[in-house]
C-alpha cells in the first residue's frame, strides 16, 4: 500500500514490507547498493517556455518549446477532485489502534469569529504558542468553510518556507489540474490571481514583505495564517486581522485530562492538574502529555496488582510488597518527554533517536522497520502520537514543541551522526528505486534533506545523486536546489569530480528555467570545464547545448531592451551674437626716442652732483 498517498498499489498485495520495494534490507545496518536507475525515472516537464527532460545519467536536457506544443490554459479541479486531493494531503493512517482525536474545548468563540471574518473575505493571523491547539482549530474552521469560496478550502503548510514562490506553486498545483507543468513567474502570477479560495496556512514562518507579496499575488483569496509569536509580524499595510490563541481554563483542562484518561480524576490528581495548569499556562499539549503520564502510571500499578494476585513459584525471588508508582512531579509534568520516552517500547525509543538525528523530522512509518531493524516498528508512530510526543505537519509527523531539546539533554542525540548516516544510505537506496514515484519522494522531502545535512560526504553524495532527479520530476524545485547545492559541496569535499560536474550542470539548468541567466552561465561553464577535464563527451555536449540556450536568451534580452545611450542629445544651432564694438581710446602722446645706451652705460641717468658746502668755521 502506498501509505504516503493513502492508495493501494497492485504490486504491494504480492509482498513487500510496509509499502516499500520488495528488496527491503532485513537489518538497519545493512543497506544494499542503490538500484540502477532505469528509463522509468526519465520525466518530461513543461517549465515556462522550455521543455525539461530530467535525465539522471548525463544531466537534464532543456530546449525551447516547439511551435504548436505550448499547453493551453489548465482547468480548475472540481469539488470531487478537491475532496480527493484534500484526503490525500492528510497525515497517513497509522497501523495499530486508532488514536483518539483531541477535543476542541473553549474555542467556540474563536472559531465563530474566524469563520465570520473569512466569510467576509478578510485575512486573519492566528497567533498562539506551540502546543496551543492551532492545528485543531484550523481543522474545525475548514469543516465550516467548505462552501464559502468557489475554489473551496486549500490546506498548505508553511513549515520551512521563507519565500512565497513555493507556496504559490503549491497553491497552483492544488487548484489547477497541471501534473506535468510548472509555470514561470509571469504565468504563475496570472493563474493564481484568478483563484478564489480560503487558504489555511499552518506553521507560517515568514512575514513582512514576503507575506505582503503572497497576499498581493492572490487578491481573491482569504487567508487564515497560523503562526507562533516568534514569527515576524506582517506589515502595517497588509490589513490582516489578529486573533491570539491562549491557554485553556481550569475546567477545560480537567475535562481534557479526563477525556484522554478515560476515567474521572481523584482528588490528588485534580490538585496536581491544577498546579500543572498554572505552570503550563493551560496549553492543551501539556495535558495530552499529562494524560499519557497518568495512563502509564495506571498500567504500571495495575500490572503490579496483577502480579501480587499470582502465587510466586519456588525459585521466584520477586518481592511480595509491590511499590506503587507515585504521581509525576510538577517538573516532570512540565517537561515530560524523558519520563514518557522511558515507558514506551524499544522501537518507539529508537524512532525518537532517529527523529532527534533528523532535526525533529520523523520518517514515514513505512521506513521505520528498515531503519530500526524491527518488523513491527511502524506501530511506534501511533504510540508516540498518543503520548503527545509527535505532532502532525502536513502529510507527515515531527517531534512536538520542546520534545527534541528535552530528549537531547538526556542523551538521545549522542548517536545522531550514526543515525543520520543510516538514514541517508536508506533514503539513497529508496529514492533510486524505479518503483518509487517522484511524488512519494517529495512527501519525504524534509526527512531526506535533514538526513543529507547530517550524513558524511560519501553518503551525502550518494543520496543527493539519487534524490535530485526525483525532486525535479515532482516539481518540488526548492528541495531540488537545496539537494544540488549540498551534493555539490559534498562532492567537492569527497573529490568526486564527475558528481560535482553533474550537480553544477543541474544547478545551471534550474537557474535557466527560473530566468537567472548570470547564475546559469556560471554553473554551466563550471560543469563544462569539469567534464572537459574528465573527457566526458556526452556530458560536455549536454552542457554546451544548455549554455547555447543561455547565450540566445541573453541576446534576446539585449535586443528587446537596448542599453541607454549616455551621449548628450543634439541641440539646435543658435546664431552667434555679434561682438560689441570696442571704444576708441585717444592716441598716446609721443615721447622722444632715447638713444640706446652702450653696454657699459647704466640704464638710469647718473645722479646729479650737489654743490659742496664749505666746512664750518672754527672759532678761536
Amino acid at each position: 500500500m502506498d501509505h504516503i498517498q493513502g492508495q493501494a498499489d497492485p504490486e504491494e498485495q504480492s509482498g513487500g514490507a510496509a509499502g516499500l520495494p520488495p528488496a527491503l534490507p532485513a537489518k538497519a545496518g545493512h543497506v544494499p547498493a542503490p538500484a540502477p536507475v532505469g528509463p522509468a525515472r526519465v520525466v518530461t516537464l513543461t517549465a515556462g517556455e522550455f521543455t525539461l527532460t530530467v535525465n539522471p545519467v548525463d544531466g537534464s536536457e532543456i530546449e525551447p518549446l516547439r511551435p504548436g506544443t505550448r499547453p493551453g490554459r489548465p482547468a480548475k479541479r472540481d469539488a470531487a477532485a478537491r475532496t480527493a486531493r484534500a484526503a490525500a494531503a492528510r497525515p497517513p493512517v497509522l497501523p495499530g489502534p486508532p488514536v483518539p482525536a483531541r477535543p476542541l474545548l473553549e474555542r467556540e468563540e474563536e472559531r465563530e469569529r474566524l469563520v465570520r471574518l473569512l466569510g467576509r473575505g478578510r485575512s486573519v493571523r492566528l497567533t498562539g504558542p506551540s502546543g496551543s491547539g492551532r492545528t485543531a482549530l484550523l481543522d474545525a474552521v475548514a469543516a465550516q468553510c467548505a462552501g464559502l469560496a468557489p475554489d473551496g478550502v486549500v490546506r498548505l503548510s508553511g513549515h520551512g518556507h521563507q519565500q512565497p514562490a513555493e507556496l504559490l506553486q503549491a497553491l497552483y498545483a492544488t487548484v489547477y489540474e497541471a501534473s506535468d507543468q510548472r509555470p514561470d513567474r509571469i504565468e504563475l502570477l496570472a493563474r493564481v490571481r484568478d483563484i478564489g479560495a480560503i487558504v489555511l496556512l499552518d506553521d507560517l514562518e515568514m512575514g513582512g514583505p514576503a507575506l505582503d507579496e503572497l497576499l498581493h499575488a492572490t487578491p481573491e483569496c482569504a487567508y487564515l495564517l497560523a503562526a507562533t509569536p516568534e514569527t515576524r509580524s506582517p506589515s502595517d499595510d497588509s490589513h490582516i486581522e489578529e486573533v491570539f490563541l491562549g491557554g485553556l481554563g481550569k475546567a477545560d483542562c480537567l475535562e481534557l485530562l479526563e477525556t484522554r484518561l478515560g476515567r474521572p480524576l481523584t482528588d490528588l490528581e485534580t490538585a496536581w492538574a491544577s498546579d500543572l495548569r498554572f505552570a503550563s499556562e493551560g496549553l492543551p499539549l501539556r495535558f495530552v502529555q499529562a494524560a499519557a503520564l497518568l495512563r502509564q502510571r495506571d498500567e504500571l500499578n495495575h500490572t503490579a496488582e496483577d502480579d501480587d494476585e499470582e502465587e510466586p513459584g519456588v525459585f521466584d525471588e520477586r518481592p511480595r510488597d509491590a511499590v506503587e508508582v507515585p504521581l509525576p512531579t510538577l517538573a516532570e509534568g512540565a517537561a515530560p518527554a524523558e519520563l514518557l520516552a522511558s515507558r514506551v517500547s524499544e522501537s518507539a525509543r529508537a524512532a525518537l533517536r532517529i527523529a532527534c538525528a533528523l532535526g525533529g523530522e520523523l520518517p514515514h512509518h513505512a521506513h521505520l522497520p528498515a531503519l530500526v531493524g524491527d518488523t513491527h516498528a511502524d506501530s511506534a508512530v501511533s504510540e508516540l502520537l498518543d503520548c503527545g510526543l509527535l505532532t502532525p505537519v502536513g502529510t507527515r509527523y515531527r517531534l512536538a514543541a520542546g520534545v527534541a531539546r528535552q530528549l537531547e539533554e538526556v542523551g538521545y542525540g549522542d548517536t545522531a551522526a550514526e543515525e543520520a548516516r543510516t538514514a541517508a544510505r536508506h533514503y539513497a537506496w529508496w529514492t533510486g528505486h524505479s518503483s518509487v514515484t517522484p511524488e512519494r519522494v517529495a512527501a519525504e522531502a524534509d526527512a531526506v534533506l535533514c538526513a543529507l545535512s547530517g550524513a558524511d560526504v560519501v553518503a551525502a553524495v550518494l543520496l543527493a545523486r539519487t534524490a535530485a532527479p526525483a525532486f525535479a520530476a515532482s516539481r518540488h524545485w526548492e528541495a531540488w536546489e537545496r539537494v544540488l547545492r549540498s551534493g555539490a559541496e559534498a562532492a567537492r569535499k569527497a573529490g568526486e569530480v564527475a558528481e560535482q560536474a553533474y550537480f553544477h550542470h543541474e544547478l545551471g539548468v534550474l537557474a535557466l528555467c527560473e530566468g537567472r541567466l548570470d547564475r546559469a552561465r556560471a554553473e554551466l561553464e563550471t560543469s563544462i570545464g569539469l567534464r572537459g577535464a574528465l573527457a566526458d563527451k556526452r556530458g560536455t555536449v549536454a552542457g554546451r547545448r544548455a549554455l547555447a540556450l543561455v547565450v540566445d536568451r541573453e541576446a534576446a534580452e539585449v535586443a528587446a531592451s537596448p542599453p541607454l545611450r549616455l551621449e548628450a542629445p543634439a541641440l539646435p544651432r543658435l546664431r552667434r551674437p555679434r561682438p560689441c564694438p570696442r571704444p576708441r581710446l585717444p592716441p598716446r602722446p609721443a615721447f622722444p626716442a632715447r638713444p640706446s645706451p652702450r653696454p657699459w652705460q647704466p640704464l638710469l641717468p647718473p645722479w646729479p652732483r650737489l654743490p659742496r658746502c664749505p666746512p664750518p668755521s672754527r672759532r678761536p
